[in-house]
């Protein structure tokens, strides 16, 4: 019986293999070449300099305040009548989501963020850019919007509010 054990354990250990061989000559190998040349860092621009003047420009960090443009009699908001509801938000936060006709009139069933639905009609105001309601079709509301420019003239811009399905 002793012998039996000791053959079966000549056995076992003769059929082990080291399953780390090809892991070992690998590393044996590795760094046997020596070391390989580095790419050189790629060279970096130089960084055109500004100075900032305050004289010059105006501050970009203040809040421009809206004013009516002077002298040439140009287009201009009518900064003193009351804002309406739908001012308070900016157009991309408003959905239409239908129309409706009542005594003749067209109306445009807009959504705002908050999830209340407002009607509007030609000559309603909506955005945050003095938009004037101008035409609504079945699909649409056209707005005529007015934007300040850095020298405080007014500009009109033509925004279109499509209808969301």
């Amino acid at each position: 019986m002793r012998w039996t054990v000791l053959l079966l354990t000549f056995l076992l250990t003769a059929c082990v293999q080291d399953e780390f061989a090809d892991l070992r000559t690998f590393m044996a190998q590795t760094g046997q070449d020596g070391q390989h040349a580095l790419e050189p860092l790629p060279q970096l621009k130089p960084v055109d300099e500004f100075q900032f003047r305050p004289g010059e420009l105006p501050d970009p960090f203040k809040p421009r305040k809206m004013r009516p443009s002077e002298g040439t009699g140009g287009i201009q908001p009518d900064l003193n009548r009351q804002r309406e509801y739908l001012e308070n938000f900016p157009l991309d936060a408003l959905r239409m989501v239908g129309t409706l006709q009542k005594a003749g009139q067209r109306y445009a069933l807009i959504k705002t963020p908050d999830g209340s639905v407002n009607s509007v009609r030609t000559g309603n105001y909506l955005g945050q850019n003095y938009g004037l309601v101008v035409r609504i079709t079945d699909s649409e509301v056209e707005l005529r919007e007015m934007l300040q420019d850095g020298a405080g003239a007014w500009t009109e811009s033509k925004a279109v509010l499509a209808l969301q399905e």
